[in-house]
C-alpha cells in the first residue's frame, strides 16, 4: 500500500513510517520542515490522490502558541482528504473511566497537559462529526506513552483506556495493523502495551 504520513519526523509518526516501511509499504514522509503541511488543502489532496492511506500525527503547539491553527489544519484533512482513508494520532484525554468522567476531566489529571488534552478532545469531535463519506480511524494512545520496545503485542478499547502505557513503537504496530486490516472504521479506538 501507498501510505502518506503527516507528521513523519515526531516521535509517533516516524515510528509509524518506520513500521510500515518494514512490512514492505511505500510510505511517503510529509512534515511542515519539508513544506508539506497538513494546514494546505493542495498538500492534502495530492497526498490523498497519491496514496491509499493517509495517517494525521501532527500536533498542537507545546510552547504556549495557539492551538486554533492545528484545529483549523485537522478541518483541512477533513475537507480534503475525499474517500482516501485517513488514520490519526489522537491524545488520550478524551478517553473515559469507568463512570463516564472524561480523562481530561478527572481528579489529578496534570494541569500541564490540559490545554494539548482538551485541543485533542475537540479534533476527536471534528472526526465524529464528518460527513458519512470520509472513512477515518482516530487512534487514541493509553494516557502513557513513551518510546519503548516494539513488542507486537497490545490490548484495544473503544471509549476507556486499555491500559496505563503503550510504547510509541507498539502503538505504531496497531496503528499500522489497523491500515492493513480495518476493524475500527469511523470509530476512535485506544491501545495499550501488554
Amino acid at each position: 500500500m501507498k501510505i502518506a504520513v503527516f507528521g513523519a519526523t515526531g516521535m509517533v509518526g516516524s515510528r509509524i513510517a518506520s513500521e510500515a516501511t518494514s512490512r514492505g509499504h511505500e510510505v511517503t514522509s510529509l512534515s511542515r520542515s519539508t513544506g508539506a503541511d497538513m494546514a494546505s488543502a493542495d498538500v492534502v489532496r495530492a497526498a490523498a490522490a497519491d496514496h491509499d492511506v493517509v495517517v494525521g500525527a501532527t500536533g498542537p503547539s507545546r510552547t504556549g502558541e495557539s492551538h486554533e491553527p492545528w484545529l483549523a489544519s485537522v478541518d483541512t484533512l477533513l475537507a480534503n482528504v475525499g474517500d482516501t482513508r485517513v488514520l490519526f494520532v489522537g491524545g488520550a484525554g478524551s478517553l473515559q473511566l469507568p463512570d463516564g468522567t472524561r480523562l481530561l476531566d478527572s481528579d489529578g489529571f496534570p494541569d500541564e497537559y490540559k490545554a494539548e488534552a482538551t485541543t485533542g478532545a475537540a479534533a476527536l469531535e471534528k472526526f465524529r462529526a464528518a460527513p458519512e463519506s470520509v472513512d477515518w480511524t482516530y487512534l487514541s494512545p493509553a494516557p502513557g506513552i513513551l518510546p519503548g520496545e516494539r513488542t507486537g503485542r497490545y490490548a484495544t478499547s473503544l471509549e476507556t483506556p486499555a491500559g496505563d502505557f503503550v510504547s510509541a513503537e507498539d502503538y505504531a504496530v496497531a496503528l499500522v495493523d489497523e491500515i492493513e486490516e480495518p476493524k475500527h472504521r469511523r470509530q476512535r479506538f485506544t491501545v495499550a502495551s501488554v
